[in-house]
């Protein structure tokens, strides 16, 4: 009852238009910033397949090649100095080395029939972590049989160029496994026979990947003894896309494999816009709280005799702020539920055109968490400064 009473004594003063031009301006802002997170979530998996949310990217990179530095002789293996520089920059992560089969490999495929293939064939290796492909392979030199790792794009191409125009069967990636695959070694004044299996396709290397146990094996039995530095390495970006990476790669005369900088580029801009859209809507959402304090200021100045007498009446200070208290509370959560429910009706809209790319967006739970965050942290704001000017009074009083 007194709280009734209280607050038909406050409210003379209070502007109605004021609050409504604070709670048009929170509600704008707030929801420029979740419908940017919410919008990022919902078209990352456009990016990347993998399901975090900061992506991981991985490079393939090569020394540039020319026809002048070919007739010279210039090396194209990356020495542990570049590597290290590599290594320092703000935008890697790891650094992966290629080991390249240093002696002779005679592939057959098939089992010996009219199907059967013979070729020569080469062996790289890198450290697992950087395997898109999650193999259970192991090599033991006593009981010798060689696992592999293909590019996906090496069984398309025989299935859909080789084996369509020679009449021979076409490999599935189920039954890959399966098929009989036998590697004659050449080398070191040795020739040994081991066979072989698929144990998986690789959709990141384009390559034929085998555990580094065999090609630390192999290469001090087959091999010359020389120590080979990496032609190739593979680059763990935290940043894909940012454009310090191609700066870097042509002031040192760098190639990067395929097309990963094109989509890294666009998933690059994608977060600058969004990180930009997000800090215009944390700005919108600072002033409306700027706004909100002024006029609830001006609002305590009117009624400062009032106050005063309340004070001087008995009434505690957190009794005479409680009307403001409740009149931030309730609308700002008033702010909090229009916000979401705007966030979620433009998300129905965009997603339609999303879920033509194949994807059906991300939680919502990031989107939801951050309203709740901003407007905890702005209504703790306005309570705060509403109790602190109200104790003012009372001191002075």
């Amino acid at each position: 009852m007194k709280n009734g009473l209280m607050w038909k004594l406050l409210r003379k003063h209070i502007s109605k238009s004021q609050l409504v031009g604070f709670s048009l301006a929170n509600l704008i802002g707030l929801t420029i910033v979740i419908l940017a997170v919410q919008f990022y979530q919902d078209v990352l998996p456009v990016f990347n397949d993998q399901e975090s949310f900061i992506r991981k990217d991985y490079l393939i990179i090569t020394r540039n090649i020319t026809s002048a530095g070919a007739m010279l002789g210039n090396k194209s293996e990356f020495s542990d100095a570049d590597i290290h520089d590599l290594e320092s920059q703000p935008w890697c992560r790891k650094v992966g080395r290629f080991s390249s089969s240093n002696f002779g490999i005679m592939a057959t495929i098939g089992s010996g029939g009219a199907g059967t293939m013979h070729t020569q064939f080469f062996f790289e290796s890198i450290p697992t972590e950087f395997i898109d492909v999650d193999p259970t392979w192991t090599f033991d030199p006593k009981h010798p049989e060689v696992p592999v790792i293909m590019s996906r794009d090496y069984l398309s191409l025989y299935n859909f160029g080789f084996a369509s125009t020679q009449g021979l069967p076409k490999i599935s990636e189920g039954n890959a496994s399966s098929v009989p695959m036998t590697f004659t070694f050449n080398g070191n004044g040795r020739s040994e026979t081991m066979h072989g299996h698929i144990v998986g396709f690789s959709s990141r290397l384009n390559t034929i990947i085998v555990p580094e146990s065999f090609m630390k094996w192999a290469s001090s039995r087959y091999g010359d003894g020389t120590v080979q530095h990496p032609q190739r390495l593979i680059v763990e970006v935290n940043r894909p896309g940012d454009p310090q990476i191609q700066d870097y790669m042509d002031a040192h005369h760098y190639e990067i494999a395929g097309d990963k900088m094109s989509s890294g580029k666009a998933y690059y801009f994608l977060t600058l816009i969004i990180s930009i859209v997000i800090v215009v809507g944390i700005i919108i959402s600072l002033l409306s709280f700027f706004v909100l304090m002024l006029s609830i200021y001006l609002l305590l100045q009117k009624n400062t005799k009032k106050l005063q007498d309340l004070l001087m009446l008995g009434y505690s200070p957190t009794q005479v702020s409680r009307p403001y208290v409740k009149m931030v509370v309730y609308i700002n959560c008033g702010v909090l539920v229009l916000s979401v429910i705007l966030m979620l009706l433009a998300r129905m809209y965009y997603m339609e055109t999303l879920r033509d790319f194949g994807t059906n967006g991300g939680t919502i739970v990031a989107a939801i968490v951050v309203a709740v965050v901003i407007m905890g942290c702005i209504t703790m704001g306005n309570v705060l400064a509403i109790k602190r000017k109200v104790r003012s009074l009372w001191i002075q009083d």
